[in-house]
């Protein structure tokens, strides 16, 4: 019997299809609660789609919960996250009535003590402290009187994060006060009304707009800032043991605190450690992430951040312990695990659109495996003729890429060439 699985996200976001897809090879029946016109809608293997509406999230996600009947959610985003630990709380108030509901999010999340702290960044970086992890010391900064006293004490430079944000958008890295109290003001600040409607309007996205009319100020915290290169890490849990996990060091990026665009598969004992850690700790259950630095000169590992959720990384297949929708689909179905075909051999792995976007005559579209879903032409077309029309995560482009980069031309999967509209004409 297949195993029946529901995608929750908030953010029209790649890489949510993209483990979509791979959890329907893997022989899952899934189903997706998302915005409209999400690029999920066009994906063949998808069973059914449900709509998300970010005036009223809750509702959403348990009439979708309520009409798939779904084994596992899986959360495609941090405000997707949020939203579920949110219903589990709802519906516990409710008793008998809502125990069906709490013990699918249980499942899928893991024990409900560790909601709070995988939301909270100091927490979480204390609790992985006190569990032996190696990490830089992490503070809530809740005024400007708070970040001087950091910075007497810490030094320059310091990361400033935000809590609840994710692909590099709630991050700062300020190397003198005045960029420091500059970079708070505005991390601490509600979403701004123009943003919020332009999202609603533009891009059907309402999940800023009672952030935006109620105020809402972010949590910001401050971190010592660790030299080196990055590194991480995504894992599925299953009651407090990691069952599937893949390391990757970060090759490329869209910009000093953006996503990572190009990977390299890495073997590396002490993040392993750390996240079997960490799962253990928290007794997670479901799809987690691990943001390190790996130290230059050391290649410590510092741990430095996690990401309740899927992250852009999950869908690849890698081969025994490293595919984790195999991983997820063999346990919800008590069957020995089936990994899928290893998607490739080479350890630096591009992923589209993301390093195209960068780059779009990047060298690693070339040497490194162009992680491109071919087997969904509608979603690559999606990808090429809408970009400006997706999230914040795609439509930004980096910091010093030219503005052909911001335009991007096609590319082939064989030769990165401007040749994908071809491509597909021929499939």
């Amino acid at each position: 019997m297949k195993a029946r699985v529901l995608v929750a996200t908030t953010s029209r976001w790649y890489p949510t299809v993209r483990l979509a897809m791979a959890l329907a090879s893997a022989g899952g029946a899934v189903d997706a609660v998302c915005p409209d016109a999400h690029p999920l809608r066009r994906v063949s293997s998808l069973c059914q789609a449900h709509g998300y509406h970010g005036l009223a999230p809750l509702l959403s996600f348990a009439r979708a919960i309520e009409i798939a009947r779904p084994d596992f959610v899986v959360s495609g985003d941090d405000l997707a996250t949020q939203h579920l630990q949110r219903l589990h709380a709802e519906q516990q108030r409710k008793g008998k009535a809502g125990f069906a509901v709490c013990s699918l999010i249980e499942r899928s999340l893991g024990d409900p003590g560790s909601f709070p702290v995988v939301s909270a960044r100091a927490a979480f970086m204390d609790l992985a402290h006190k569990a032996g992890v190696r990490v830089p010391p992490t503070q809530v900064i809740r005024n400007t009187d708070d970040l001087g006293e950091w910075a007497a004490r810490s030094g320059f430079p310091v990361v400033l994060k935000a809590n609840g944000t994710s692909g590099g958008d709630g991050v700062r890295i300020a190397h003198t006060l005045t960029e420091a109290e500059r970079a708070f003001k505005q991390l601490q600040a509600p979403p701004l009304l123009a943003r919020a409607v332009k999202r609603a309007l533009v891009d059907h996205d309402k999940t800023l707009v009672w952030p935006s009319l109620s105020r809402q100020r972010a949590v910001v915290n401050a971190q010592a800032f660790v030299a080196g290169r990055e590194a991480t890490s995504a894992m599925l849990c299953w009651e407090g043991a990691v069952l599937a996990s893949v390391h990757f060091e970060v090759v490329e990026k869209t910009c000093s605190a953006g996503h990572a665009t190009v990977v390299r598969l890495i073997e590396n004992a002490e993040m392993s450690a750390a996240a079997e850690k960490i799962a253990r700790r928290l007794s997670l259950s479901g799809f987690y992430g691990l943001d390190f630095m790996l130290e230059a000169g050391t290649g410590n590992a510092y741990l430095i951040e996690i990401n309740p959720r899927a992250t852009q990384v999950g869908h690849l297949a890698l081969g025994p312990g490293r595919d984790i929708p195999a991983a997820l689909c063999a346990v919800l179905s008590g069957r020995r695990v089936q990994p899928s075909p290893k998607v490739t051999e080479k350890d630096e792995i591009a992923l589209f659109p993301q390093e195209w976007i960068r780059d779009p005559e990047s060298p690693w579209l070339r040497s490194a495996y162009h992680d491109i879903p071919w087997e969904e032409p509608e979603l690559v077309r999606d990808c090429v003729n809408n970009r400006k029309k997706q999230s914040a995560w795609y439509s930004r482009p980096a910091r010093g890429v030219s503005s052909a980069a911001s335009s991007p031309k096609p590319i082939s999967a064989a030769t990165g060439s401007p040749a994908v509209r071809t491509e597909l004409g021929n499939r």
